[in-house]
């Protein structure tokens, strides 16, 4: 009995701890990493405690040159004006890219950031440790933070990447959610997009199970440009 009570001790100690279920590195309730001095589109630098002022932090994962990613500019665009901008506003969103290819770039990022006329932060991290640590897989990815900067929602934005075919708003009710100090009925959902273009190979060919995946590209596994 006693060998089997060390046992249980010794597996316990070298296991990895559960994370969410369609996150392989974070939980819902789980402290959301912090960014520091990431180089933004608008010359700034930005990090996670400016935000100290507002109640709810919108997080996604994106970049230029995601097909889904692009899908969703103009939905993120609208819930900034809605939510995150006045004197009066309680939520603030912030874009993280992570991508190395030249389309990804800062400069790449600047230019689509006014030609698309975005409203909300968007970040550079050349180190691509923020969305490690965030667990990010796909672009776009969306996260959810109370005022305790824990996280309280992880996936997609809405329930179609079509804006026509929406019917859910998952980010919007969780930010409702997290406005009233209550987690949201739905806490998390499967992301759908492009595979985040990690420098150390963790971009793989094929399907992450419980995820769904766009059809393949050649280059990139996921499909970039629909």
């Amino acid at each position: 009995m006693p060998r089997l009570l060390a046992l249980l001790v010794l597996f316990s100690c070298v296991s990895p701890a559960l994370a969410g279920k369609y996150n392989a590195k974070l939980d819902v309730g789980d402290p959301a990493p912090a960014w520091k001095d990431l180089p933004g589109v608008d010359g700034k630098t930005h990090s996670l405690a400016d935000l100290a002022d507002r109640d709810v932090v919108v997080v996604l994962f994106t970049c230029n040159s995601c097909g889904y990613s692009r899908d969703y500019e103009d939905r993120v665009n609208a819930f900034t004006e809605k939510y995150a901008e006045g004197e009066s506003a309680k939520a603030a969103v912030v874009a993280i890219n992570v991508n190395k290819v030249e389309e990804d770039l800062l400069p790449a990022m600047k230019a689509r950031a006014e030609k698309q006329g975005f409203r909300f932060d968007y970040l550079f991290d050349e180190s691509q440790t923020i969305a490690k640590d965030y667990g990010a897989v796909y672009t776009p990815t969306f996260f959810v933070l109370n005022k305790k900067r824990q996280v309280v929602y992880m996936g997609p934005m809405d329930d179609a990447s079509d804006a026509e075919n929406v019917k859910v708003d998952y980010v919007e009710r969780a930010m409702q959610a997290a406005l009233a100090g209550k987690l949201p009925e739905v806490t998390e959902k499967p992301p759908i997009g492009c595979r985040v273009r990690y420098d150390d190979g963790r971009r793989r060919r094929g399907r992450t199970p419980g995820r769904l995946d766009p059809e393949p590209d050649p280059e990139v596994s996921d499909s970039e440009s629909k």
